[in-house]
């Protein structure tokens, strides 16, 4: 018992598992739509938590390419999962809202937080000045790959949507070469924001699970956020007409957090450990990783599914992109931080949450 409450505080996000047999008596009990969406969300954190950490786990025994790969391609798993799941129920709006709201979410209130609070506790703080231009540019790239869809869209008009899904596949394919290339470059050159080789926990050097307890975790974990991601879904409509929040608001504010909850928790906990470099390599990589990676994936997938999702996007969510992305750059140019630029970006952010739940979709 003793051991138990030691790992409760060691991590004590693992009490969230609580709400995984609520959130499944919820649904079935008709509790009512707000509490399953509740309780859903709860109980998916955990789980995503669990995804990633048994994937670092394994990364201990695949080595540090392989295991670099893993991180990156299994990182966003549960955001991942989840927009799946919206995109078989039709909910192709919510997942493109997603695909902003996590952009958004690590560049602006994840690296803001980092920094805030890294600089109040540690001072102006420094990391890799020349990483943090590769990124810049990475991240331009990827906002820019994204935007061509919506222009073209608009310069031909809706009636021609056979080409606008047509540009998007092959926007999308682009794209994941593009992250290829990265993975490649990455194994070349230690640290890249791609795929970093570092665990997200920073904390182990030697592997506390063996093989068969990771792939146990890992496909428990990924089991649990595929079911509990159809009962979180299946919870959002209601929850839209009953209580007439924006199905827009939900995609870019709640489900990002509630994928990636736990990596963002490390990338604040890294900086005010004054680890700057990493923490910014987290929240870049994650935001990299949702650009071109997630979102040209969920194309072909929606493809097959056979509710194909464009790369088009409103035009709020383009300024709003093109603004974080280019914020991030500039703050981030000088290879230093401090806790003033933390306020700013997490004030951009409060004030596109605002915009985002005022907005009439």
């Amino acid at each position: 018992m003793q051991k138990v409450f030691q790992y409760i505080k060691s991590k004590p996000i693992v009490i969230l598992l609580l709400a995984v047999p609520l959130a499944i008596f919820s649904e079935y009990l008709h509790w009512g739509e707000l509490a399953v969406f509740i309780l859903a969300a709860l109980a998916v954190v955990p789980l995503a938590s669990y995804i990633g950490e048994s994937t670092e786990e394994l990364a201990h025994y695949t080595g540090p390419r392989l295991g670099g790969l893993l991180n990156a391609t299994l990182g966003n798993a549960a955001e991942l999962i989840i927009t799946i799941v919206a995109i078989r129920q039709g909910l192709l709006e919510l997942v493109k809202a997603s695909i902003t709201g996590s952009i958004l979410g690590n560049l602006l209130l994840v690296l803001g937080m980092a920094m805030l609070l890294g600089g109040i506790r540690n001072g102006a703080q420094t990391f890799d000045r020349r990483q943090a231009s590769n990124n810049s540019v990475l991240l331009i790239l990827s906002v820019l790959m994204l935007l061509v869809p919506s222009l073209f869209s608009a310069a031909i008009g809706p009636e021609r949507s056979l080409r606008v899904e047509a540009l998007s596949l092959g926007a999308a394919a682009v794209m994941i070469v593009i992250y290829v290339l990265g993975l490649i470059f990455s194994y070349r050159m230690p640290h890249s924001a791609v795929a970093p080789e570092i665990p997200l926990n920073s904390v182990p050097t030697q592997p506390r699970w063996s093989v068969t307890t990771s792939l146990i975790v890992l496909g428990l974990s990924t089991v649990g956020v595929a079911y509990l991601s159809e009962i979180l879904v299946g919870a959002v409509e209601p929850v839209v007409e009953a209580f007439g929040i924006s199905e827009f608001f939900i995609g870019v504010i709640f489900i990002p957090i509630i994928g990636n909850v736990a990596e963002h928790l490390v990338a604040v906990q890294v900086a005010v450990r004054n680890k700057m470099t990493l923490s910014v390599e987290i929240a870049v990589a994650s935001s990299l990783q949702i650009a071109l990676f997630v979102a040209p994936v969920l194309v072909f997938v929606s493809l097959l599914m056979g509710n194909p999702l464009t790369l088009v996007f409103n035009e709020f969510e383009l300024v709003a992109l093109i603004a974080g992305v280019l914020i991030a750059a500039l703050v981030s140019a000088d290879g230093e931080s401090n806790w003033l630029e933390g306020a700013e970006l997490m004030a951009i952010y409060l004030i596109l949450g605002l915009a985002f739940f005022l907005l009439p979709m």
